[in-house]
């Protein structure tokens, strides 16, 4: 198979491998009610797995990273396969509520690590033109997991009970992402010089090693704009439910505006990653990002069902359609040898403010007993993030590669 054609095999792959990964990580949710009325075990502690999921998915996501720079990326997906079901499988057969957190969270979650930074950093690598619609198609996958993966596991729930529905789920993303996983592999280029030992050339103006990577000012700008990316957005996303049915939407119909988002992430990762490809991705992600901070601020104004839904649609596009840009962006700035690595430890930054937004939220609501502040100050915050974002460098010109100087 030729080279470009194989690329969008690794493409496909990728957005299966993601789909899965998170629709079972984040399927916590669903679990939740029939889990602790099953078990008795508290909501705060059944819930807490999903933070632990997220900063060990952000930890490992830099070790994957390093993983996948070393020895390849089917080192690191298809170890994160075996992983992601193990961790479902040992967590449907937990007898006590630390059992749970050990697996769901860390095995889980060191697992979730596996996906997002290898696959985007290898998709990129394969792509001159077309980059940013590759890696969003990729990202994709992650919108679609809400409409696939949550209504199954929902639907194994409601026929069995929450311990074969997770088993049931364990067994599936091994047959699933396993053979997935076999399929990626490393993009010839890089493949070629690996085999021979030879520095990878790269253009002028990209950094090419780790230690001038991180000490660069493209890498610091970079994890500053998406830990204030993730931050903003995580906490309106996750009280939002709540924030509705206080405004007097009813519960059922509340869970519907979460939905509406997702979809609308979903579109926003195409939309987005077409203007990238045309206007650069830099460009528009400071444009994502005022958008999301605006939208964010505007449901202070909003009290009915359809507000929630028009507003929800333009959010949704706003925080979706940005993430995928920001491997393009490392892309751009950084050598594909050094791609996993980086990018790794960019999406650890992002993890944390993921992790941030959601306490903050319940902070916020236990001390005013309203959202008001969150929302007021998630939206300065990706504002923030923004004017951040106005530091990164210019981006180096797609000129013929050149060897790297030894």
């Amino acid at each position: 198979m030729k080279q470009s054609s194989y690329a969008w095999v690794i493409v496909a792959a990728g957005a299966l491998m993601s789909c899965v990964a998170v629709g079972a990580m984040f399927s916590l949710a669903v679990y939740l009610t029939p889990l602790t009325a099953a078990t008795g075990w508290s909501r705060a502690g059944v819930s807490s797995a999903m933070s632990i999921d997220f900063l060990a998915m952000g930890l490992a996501g830099f070790g994957w990273g390093a993983v996948t720079d070393r020895f390849g990326p089917r080192a690191a997906v298809l170890s994160g396969a075996v992983l992601l079901g193990l961790g479902q499988v040992l967590a449907s057969r937990a007898g006590s509520l630390i059992q749970f957190q050990l697996t769901y969270g860390i095995v889980v979650g060191v697992a979730g690590g596996a996906f997002f930074a290898p696959l985007m950093a290898t998709v990129t690598t394969w792509f001159e033109k077309n980059r940013a619609l590759a890696v969003s198609l990729v990202s994709a996958g992650m919108g679609v997991a809400p409409l696939t993966v949550s209504p199954f596991a929902r639907w194994l729930i409601s026929a069995y009970d929450w311990r074969t529905a997770m088993l049931i789920i364990g067994i599936a993303a091994w047959c699933l992402l396993i053979p997935a996983a076999l399929l990626v592999r490393r993009s010839p280029a890089l493949a070629n010089a690996a085999a021979g030992g030879a520095a990878m050339p790269v253009a002028p103006g990209v950094v090419g090693t780790l230690g001038q990577a991180f000490r660069s000012p493209q890498f610091i700008v970079l994890a500053l704009v998406f830990f204030g990316c993730c931050c903003a957005h995580s906490g309106p996303i996750f009280h939002m439910q709540s924030y509705a049915i206080l405004c007097g939407v009813s519960p059922l119909a509340a869970v519907s505006i979460y939905s509406v988002e997702g979809l609308s992430g979903l579109g926003g990762r195409l939309l987005f990653g077409l203007l990238g490809d045309r206007f650069g991705a830099r460009r528009v992600l400071i444009g994502g990002l005022l958008l999301q901070g605006l939208c964010i601020a505007a449901y202070l104004y909003v009290h009915e069902l359809n507000q929630f839904y028009m507003l929800a649609v333009v959010f949704g596009t706003a925080y979706g359609g940005v993430m995928p840009l920001y491997a393009v962006l490392a892309r751009d700035y950084f050598g594909p040898r050094i791609m996993g690595t980086v990018f790794g430890a960019a999406t650890m930054a992002s993890s944390v403010g993921m992790a941030i937004g959601p306490l903050a939220g319940g902070f916020v609501f236990d001390t005013f007993h309203a959202y008001t502040w969150l929302y007021i100050g998630a939206s300065m915050v990706a504002l923030g993030a923004m004017a951040v974002a106005f530091f990164f460098p210019p981006q180096p010109s797609r000129m013929r590669l050149q060897p790297q100087p030894a």
